[in-house]
C-alpha cells in the first residue's frame, strides 16, 4: 500500500461554490452515488453509495471551508481488498481568477486498483463540473464506481 492518484480540474466557479459539492449530501449525490450519509467534521461519517450498488464507507479527517477535505476511504463489502477507511482521499480548493483548481489525491491504494480508482475519480470530477456547470450529467453509473 502507499501508491496515490492525483488529478487535477479547473472549475469555472469560486471555491465556496464548489465547496458545498463535497460536505452536504443534497449537493454530492447530484454527482457522487445515489446516496450519501455525511457528517463533515473531524471524525464524522462519510458514507456513499456509488453507482447505486458500492458502498464507499470512512471518515472525515479535516474539513476547512472553501479550502480542503480530507476524508478516509475504502469499500464496505465483506472481504473486499479495499475495507472502508482504509485510503485517503484529500481534495484541495485554490482560487484561480473567479475559478478553483481542484486537486484530489487519492492515498494509499494498491497497485492493482490505480487504474479502477483514476478511472472512477476521472468519471465523478467531470460529473460535478458539469453540475457545478448548471447541467445534469444523468444516473450514476454502476459499471464505472468500482
Amino acid at each position: 500500500m502507499g501508491t496515490e492518484v492525483v488529478k487535477e480540474i479547473l472549475i469555472k466557479a469560486p471555491p465556496e461554490t464548489v465547496f458545498p459539492y463535497l460536505i452536504d449530501p443534497e449537493y454530492l449525490v447530484q454527482w457522487m452515488g445515489t446516496q450519501a450519509s455525511l457528517d463533515p467534521a473531524p471524525g464524522g461519517e462519510f458514507r456513499v453509495l456509488c453507482g447505486g450498488v458500492n458502498p464507499s464507507a470512512g471518515e472525515y479527517v479535516e474539513v476547512v471551508e472553501d479550502q480542503r477535505v480530507v476524508f478516509t476511504f475504502g469499500w464496505d463489502l465483506p472481504g473486499h481488498p479495499i475495507p472502508a477507511g482504509s485510503t485517503q482521499v484529500e481534495i484541495t480548493l485554490t482560487p484561480s481568477g473567479q475559478d478553483t483548481l481542484l486537486r484530489l489525491t487519492h492515498r494509499g491504494l494498491p497497485d492493482d486498483a490505480l487504474d479502477a480508482h483514476l478511472g472512477g475519480w476521472n468519471y465523478y470530477l467531470a460529473r460535478l463540473e458539469v453540475v457545478i456547470d448548471g447541467g445534469n450529467p444523468g444516473p450514476d453509473s454502476p459499471n464505472l464506481a468500482s
